[in-house]
């Protein structure tokens, strides 16, 4: 869940179809323990014939509670006749959940092109491990920064396979030229392109942006089912409103927080707790459950590491171990 206003439309786009795929980036175990992890496809039978097939590679996200960054990559033969041509990738607010659930079902059945041709990999991070890393005290991890880590990472684990990948689009995070650069100087033998709408210029982003967004929305349908299960059977109605798209702007997601708080520990591993929204509603008065942590021993705190290695002064007013050969004599003695 995550601080963006969305419209009307845009709120049902982002509202995950009923019966959503769950494909095989669906690790149950590690959604439900907030831990993040990665999941990668084989490499496609067109490629693992050869390898030395020159590939594109497109890397897009999906938000909202955890980050999911997606990637896919294919032959550069194949990119544009196969994805946008035969089976209509398409910018993310085009391609409804239905249709996206649909693909990416495509995407992972054994018999058909699209398994054949495309290796795909998703980076879910959780929403525990992001607001861990925004909130800590020294030095804040933001999310840009872990965006593009993530996004480093599965790129790198692609090139570990073997793959020859001599094109790389990708959709931008904060500024496309910053980006870039940060990126040719890690891939130098690769073509690289950061744009802004990259989903609707590039079908291999196309395709990254289906493999996030029906992975996110299937993990947030694993952590409503566990929710679910600790409702009552009296509250139907409850049940049946969930909690929509994840976005402030959306009534049902709002009202979802507000009924389902705990004052003490907030949500569960589903929500981001740097989030703007979640944030004022634990700050709220009489909402949260404030907690005052005693403060360390001053004493303790004023220490330096110097401390150590020195001694207290005598009555002379010289340290133990300044005196140890003795005292200095003054030219008076004699």
């Amino acid at each position: 869940m995550e601080d963006v206003q969305l419209d009307s439309q845009e709120i049902t786009q982002e509202t995950p179809a009923k019966d959503v795929f769950f494909a095989p980036s669906i690790h149950t175990e590690s959604i439900l323990s907030g831990a993040s992890y990665t999941h990668c496809s084989p490499i496609p039978e067109s490629i693992a014939i050869d390898l030395q097939v020159e590939c594109v590679l497109g890397v897009d996200e999906a938000g909202r509670g955890p980050m999911v960054y997606g990637l896919l990559y294919l032959p550069l033969t194949s990119h544009k006749s196969l994805l946008a041509e035969t089976h209509h990738f398409d910018d993310s607010k085009v391609l409804t959940p239905i249709i996206r659930s649909n693909l990416m079902q495509t995407l992972c059945t054994p018999s058909t092109d699209l398994y054949k041709s495309c290796g795909w990999a998703a980076r879910v991070m959780s929403a525990r491990d992001i607001s861990s890393g925004m909130l800590k005290a020294a030095g804040t991890y933001n999310l840009n920064a872990q965006a593009m880590d993530a996004t480093i990472d599965l790129i790198k684990e692609v090139f570990a396979k073997g793959v020859n990948v001599k094109e790389i689009y990708i959709d931008t995070i904060g500024s496309p030229q910053v980006y870039q650069k940060k990126l040719e100087r890690i891939f130098p033998t690769t073509m690289i392109t950061v744009a802004k709408k990259a989903d609707s210029l590039y079908p291999c982003v196309s395709a990254a942006s289906v493999c996030a967004k029906v992975t996110r929305d299937s993990a947030l349908e694993v952590c409503y089912q566990s929710y679910l299960h600790s409702i009552s059977k009296e509250e139907p109605a409850v049940a049946a409103e969930g909690w929509g798209s994840g976005y402030p702007s959306d009534a049902r997601c709002s009202t979802w927080l507000k009924k389902n708080m705990d004052p003490t520990f907030g949500w569960g591993s589903e929500c981001r707790f740097s989030w703007a929204t979640a944030k004022d509603l634990l700050e709220a008065k009489g909402s949260g459950t404030k907690i005052d942590w005693p403060a360390d021993d001053n004493e303790e705190q004023s220490m330096r590491v110097t401390d150590f290695f020195t001694t207290p002064a005598d009555e002379d007013g010289v340290s133990e171990l300044a005196g140890w050969f003795g005292k200095r004599i003054s030219e008076e003695v004699f």
